[in-house]
């Protein structure tokens, strides 16, 4: 199951620098490609705002 960034996201990026695929997208909130995801959770994990969850 892919991970999903809820509307509680800042944008501060750090996410994206972390994903190892390249699966979140820049935005006015970051998102997250389920097609790419490979639901390891390194987004989660360094998510400042706790903004990412699993969907």
């Amino acid at each position: 199951m892919a991970y999903r960034i809820t509307d509680t996201c800042v944008a501060c990026g750090t996410c994206a620098g972390e994903c190892p695929v390249g699966a979140i997208s820049e935005g006015d909130i970051y998102s997250i490609d389920p097609e790419k995801c490979i639901d390891c959770g390194t987004c989660a994990s360094v998510c400042p705002t706790g903004a990412i969850e699993e969907a």
